[in-house]
């Protein structure tokens, strides 16, 4: 499993989705290149009872606040870019072919301002009580915004999983995708843009990117990744 530097580091599609759909956030810039000494981590191969991948490690970030659990074959990557001002960690977790599969950044500044709302549709949520925070827990979604007949945030349907600590959204449009949970300092990430070309789906590649969305869900390798941003916690 890889904890290293990375000399040449695309920006992560998690981290541009927000950038782009977070309207007036307020927030650390793309990452650029960094290098450096490897990252440390703490880790054991304890297989996950209800895990669809055999076998199971538990990764904690560099600055050891928090513990996440993943598939023995994907890599992380920490730090993938220039961390906030005051620290935090920045890792990117990709599988075995290298492809992004989401991206876990703290010490974040945010806000937000609704300015347009969108057809939507919520796929999945579950509440994550690990992450609370003065008593208020975040959710795990997988949503969308946008159809085939109103386009969402830059003029084309989206999808996206990750935490949020927004309030589910009601009636029948909501605002842009703001995949951001309240963690000490300021405010946490952890999720990606549903991306075809990174998330293999089976199937007809031509089909509508918002059916390819849907059909992503019944995949192994989501229900992995479903798994590995849920377990999410309070290093210990």
């Amino acid at each position: 499993m890889r904890r290293s530097a990375s000399s040449s580091v695309a920006v992560p599609a998690a981290f541009l989705f927000a950038l782009l759909l977070a309207g007036c956030a307020q927030q650390a810039g793309p990452p650029a290149s960094t290098s450096g000494s490897p990252a440390t981590s703490t880790t054991s191969a304890t297989p996950s009872p209800t895990a669809t991948a055999s076998v199971w490690m538990k990764y904690t970030t560099m600055d050891g606040t928090l513990t996440f659990d993943l598939p023995a074959a994907w890599d992380v990557t920490e730090p993938a870019g220039e961390l906030a001002e005051g620290g935090g960690t920045f890792a990117e977790i990709s599988n075995a072919a290298g492809k992004t599969l989401a991206s876990l950044r703290t010490n974040m500044a945010t806000g937000s301002t609704c300015i347009d709302r969108y057809p939507y549709e919520v796929l999945e949520s579950q509440e994550l009580t690990a992450l609370a925070q003065n008593g208020a827990a975040p959710r795990y979604v997988f949503e969308t915004r946008g159809n085939a007949t109103t386009p969402g945030p830059a003029d084309t349907p989206a999808a996206a999983y990750g935490i949020t600590s927004v309030p589910a959204p009601t009636g029948d449009s909501a605002c842009y995708m703001f995949h951001f949970f309240t963690w000490p300092p300021n405010a946490a990430m952890f999720g990606a843009f549903y991306n075809p070309e990174n998330n293999v789906t089976p199937g007809d590649a031509s089909l509508p990117y918002l059916e390819n969305a849907k059909l992503y869900m019944d995949t192994p390798e989501y229900r992995d990744i479903k798994r590995m941003i849920t377990s999410l916690r309070p290093a210990s």
